[in-house]
């Protein structure tokens, strides 16, 4: 991708407000590990107008704001960085949780446990 489109996107895209998501990424975008220089800046410059599209809260006032909601609509195929960091950013504030584990879960329900010795009640 070039500069000149990453130029044209961020002008696509503009917004006088930042974004940020403190309740997901309370360090920040790029400190959270999970998205690269250039998607947390995308992210927080252009994340404002990114949200309010996706949440159908403005119009689309150009074709690469058209083409996010059909990509957000699953009418097209993310095709710009824009479209792609905000896709992993709903993918990763969105889905839940995976937490492993090194016990699995257990298939006795311990009702049926024998230990080999009986327990005399008196």
């Amino acid at each position: 991708m070039s500069n000149q489109d990453i130029t044209a996107i961020k002008l696509a895209f503009a917004s006088n407000q930042l974004f940020f998501d403190d309740a997901q990424f309370p360090r920040g975008f790029s400190r959270s590990g999970n998205f690269t220089l250039l998607e947390a800046q995308i992210l927080e410059n252009n994340g404002v107008v990114l949200k309010a599209l996706y949440n159908n809260t403005i119009e689309p006032k150009n074709d690469l704001q058209t083409h996010f909601v059909d990509v957000m609509q699953g009418q097209a195929e993310a095709s710009n960085i824009a479209e792609k960091a905000w896709l992993k950013y709903l993918k990763l504030t969105t889905s839940p949780a995976r937490f492993h584990t090194v016990f699995g879960k257990s298939k006795n329900t311990g009702s049926e446990i024998s230990y080999g010795r009986q327990i005399e009640e008196y």
